[in-house]
C-alpha cells in the first residue's frame, strides 16, 4: 500500500523550542501573505500564495517544543480541478532533541499521490520545509512566500 501522506524530517542545531517557535512564526518561513494567527490553540490563519493558492488553518495541537498540528478548514488550489483537495488533511511537524540537536519530522496527512496536486505540493513543501524554515533555524532568515 502507498503511503498516503507526506513527510520530511529535517535536524537542526538549535533547541526544540527555538524550533517551535519559528514554526509558529509562519510569516518568517511559509508566506508573509497572512492573516491570523498560530500561536495558541484554536487560532486559525490563512496563507496566500498569489492566487495559485490560499488555505486556511486550525491550530488543533500545540504542545510547547513537541508538536504544532494544524487542520484545514478551507483550501483553495486554482492549479487543479478539484481546489479543494486539502481541505480537512492535517499538517504536523513533530520536534525531539539529541545531542544538541532537534529533529523535526513534518507530515502532510492526507496529502498522498493520489491527489491532482501532489507532485506540486511536494516540491513546494520540499522548498518551504526543507528550504526555507531549515534556512530560519539556520541562517536566521527564511525564504517565505517565493
Amino acid at each position: 500500500m502507498k503511503d498516503q501522506n507526506y513527510t520530511a524530517t529535517i535536524q537542526v542545531k538549535a533547541t526544540a523550542q527555538e524550533v517551535f517557535r519559528c514554526i509558529n512564526g509562519i510569516s518568517e518561513w511559509w508566506t508573509d501573505d497572512m492573516d491570523g494567527s498560530a500561536q495558541k490553540l484554536h487560532d486559525e490563519f490563512t496563507v496566500r500564495f498569489g492566487d495559485i493558492h490560499v488555505s486556511t488553518q486550525k491550530v488543533v495541537e500545540l504542545i510547547p517544543g513537541k508538536i504544532v498540528g494544524w487542520l484545514v478548514t478551507d483550501s483553495k488550489l486554482n492549479f487543479v480541478e478539484d481546489k479543494q483537495e486539502w481541505k480537512n488533511s492535517k499538517i504536523y511537524f513533530e520536534l525531539s532533541e539529541h545531542d544538541n540537536k532537534t529533529q523535526v519530522n513534518f507530515i502532510h496527512i492526507g496529502l498522498g499521490p493520489d491527489l491532482e496536486c501532489y507532485h506540486d505540493c511536494v516540491k513546494g513543501w520540499d522548498y518551504y520545509f526543507k528550504g526555507s524554515l531549515f534556512k530560519l533555524l539556520t541562517e536566521g532568515k527564511g525564504t517565505p512566500g517565493l
